[in-house]
């Protein structure tokens, strides 16, 4: 059987069933992570910043904000939170004198690794017989998904 792009009508509607499932998903898991906080010692926002800067290395508040389509103000919150406990440091930023970098501390990624090893032991024990085909299609649709909302600034302008 080969495959043809969806209709426009017909994407809409499948992309619907996407969204319904998305906002549960989020909800569910932003409460387990809530529920496990206490043994991490972290929050779910400082969760964020620290996972962001582990996968892309040291980055501005504004550069996190805009990558989690999140708020500079909540960032800089959670970035506050996080260097109190001594997960992350501002060092000087080399292209923006007013604008630190923000990087993990040995602290800070000790921190993250030991929250996504818990959460990796968890999503181990998905069933459904998953394919690496069905993943990779999975994080396509959601990709271009985001994608459509690029242009959504959380500060409250258009880009």
């Amino acid at each position: 059987m080969q495959e043809h792009p969806l209709e426009p009508d017909e994407l809409a509607h499948r992309l619907a069933e996407v969204f319904d499932l998305v906002g549960p998903l989020y909800r569910r898991v932003l409460r387990k992570v809530e529920q496990a906080a206490p043994a991490e010692g972290l929050s779910v926002g400082v969760r964020a910043v620290l996972n962001l800067l582990g996968e892309h290395g040291p980055m501005t508040v504004p550069q996190m904000g805009r990558a989690q389509a999140l708020s500079r103000q909540f960032v800089q919150r959670m970035v506050n939170e996080a260097a109190a406990d001594r997960l992350v440091e501002a060092v000087p930023n080399p292209a923006h004198r007013r604008s630190s970098l923000i990087r993990l501390t040995d602290d800070g990624r000790a921190a993250i690794a030991a929250v996504t090893t818990r959460e990796r032991a968890l999503m181990r024990q998905a069933g459904g017989g998953l394919t690496d085909a069905e993943v990779t299609a999975c994080v396509k649709v959601l990709g271009e998904m985001l994608a459509l909302f690029d242009d959504v600034d959380v500060d409250g302008r258009l880009d």
